[in-house]
């Protein structure tokens, strides 16, 4: 088989890596890929957003499966303009990709489907807004309704600053056309748990369970990011809540949107909130997580090939999944300054070392090379995994190589799967 990945990040990095490992795959390309992922691909300077550039060469190439990584090619219709000319792809089409690419067209699904969601309230103006945040009260929760890469979300007790983050979205243009709407929702009180399952447009197979840590410091501290670390499995998702998940959550929807007409394929991922009345949405993504990719793959037992192809031609009820035992931790190690401004540039040392660490992968999301050196390109610059029989050994494991890699302002939470660590030992 012959297999294009479309992404340059972490995310992509974990998918190549473990298709790199599939005996089905005799030829693995990535588009464009980067510093990392050419050790496992073929790159190819295709732009992920350049759907001609992108059909011309699955055509060229003779591909059989394209695997897309990120949203943004996703919302934009890539998956579409492959599947039109019969390509198979793993991704959803744009108009069932909106489960991300709108919060509140996902938030009116779960409303008319009975899907368990936060309230939340649309505003299209300051005055919508500021009336929505009086609605629901502190703490408030605003969210861009678009893509924001991960950071168009504010939580906060302070009323000042919810007003200020929606004129940032509405007035200032500070999300472009992905803050023109933002939804205002109410805060719910729990575990966060990310949960992904495969689609093939009428049923689903759960996957796997994740935590990601969204704030840029220990304990929780600091703004929002892409994420700062996962790890999997979750020690608090027991088979009742995991099974509550698979039908209230995950079959609801994918049901739901055949019922809008809109089949869904491709891997669906359901951030949720654990509260007291049990599972509740917080956002749907319309691809793999990162980082908790790069936690997932590690695990994943079953030849992905074929689970992703089976997802693009409708075939899943003959496929199941199959994890292996243990644990992966996931660790992101990011530029000073991330998520604001910081200098790129910088040699990135120890990166034999940290692989060195039993168990331990290194994946890339922001680097580049030159002069034959690795350097670093992005805000989080890599995700260092590391398997193990327990979360706390994997969890050990994962510092273990991070503590070996070095590069100029470097940064990383110390807390990463701390208290999963002693969940699992109670």
């Amino acid at each position: 088989m012959r297999v294009l990945v479309v992404g340059a990040g972490g995310r992509e990095h974990a998918l190549a890596w473990r298709l790199a490992r599939d005996p089905a795959v005799q030829k693995l390309f990535a588009a464009p890929g980067n510093a990392g992922i050419a050790r496992d691909a073929e790159c190819v300077r295709v732009a992920p957003d350049d759907a001609a550039g992108m059909l011309a060469f699955v055509e060229r190439e003779r591909i059989d499966l394209t695997v897309v990584g990120p949203e943004g090619p996703l919302v934009a219709g890539l998956a579409d303009r492959l599947a039109e000319r019969g390509h198979p792809v793993f991704g959803p089409s744009s108009e069932a990709a909106r489960l991300e690419g709108s919060k509140a067209w996902a938030k009116d699904l779960c409303g008319r489907y009975g899907i368990p969601a936060a309230g939340g309230l649309r505003a299209d103006s300051m005055s919508e807004a500021l009336g929505a945040l009086d609605a629901f009260g502190p703490p408030y929760v605003v969210k861009a309704d678009g893509l924001a890469a991960g950071k168009g979300v504010v939580i906060t007790e302070e009323r000042d600053e919810a007003v200020r983050a929606l004129e940032r979205a509405l007035v200032e243009g500070e999300f472009d056309e992905a803050g023109s709407t933002v939804l205002v929702e109410e805060h719910l009180t729990g575990r966060e748990v990310s949960a992904f399952a495969l689609a093939d447009g009428t049923t689903a197979l759960t996957l796997a369970f994740a935590q990601d840590f969204k704030r840029v410091g220990d304990d929780d501290a600091g703004p929002n990011t892409g994420g700062m670390g996962a790890y999997s499995p979750v020690p608090f998702v027991d088979d009742a809540t995991a099974e509550r998940i698979r039908t209230d959550v995950v079959e609801r929807t994918i049901r739901a949107m055949a019922h809008e007409g809109v089949p869904y394929r491709g891997v669906l991922y359901a951030g949720l909130m654990l509260t007291d009345a049990g599972p509740r949405v917080l956002e749907f993504n319309c691809r793999f997580g990162d980082p908790e990719t790069q936690a997932l793959m590690p695990r994943l037992a079953s030849e992905p090939a074929a689970l992703f192809l089976a997802c693009a031609r409708g075939e899943l009820p003959s496929r199941r999944v199959d994890l292996r035992p243990g644990a992966c931790v996931t660790v992101v190690l990011a530029s000073g300054g991330y998520p604001g401004a910081y200098e790129t540039g910088f040699e990135i040392e120890g990166l034999e070392a940290a692989e060195r660490v039993e168990g331990a992968i290194v994946f890339h999301s922001g680097t580049a090379e030159r002069q034959g050196r690795v350097i670093t390109a992005g805000g989080r610059v890599l995700s260092v995994s590391a398997t193990g029989s327990s979360i706390a050994e994997a969890r050990g494991r994962a510092y273990d190589a991070s503590g070996r890699v070095s590069f100029g302002g470097m940064r990383y939470r110390a807390d990463i799967a701390a208290l999963a660590a002693k969940e699992e030992r109670t």
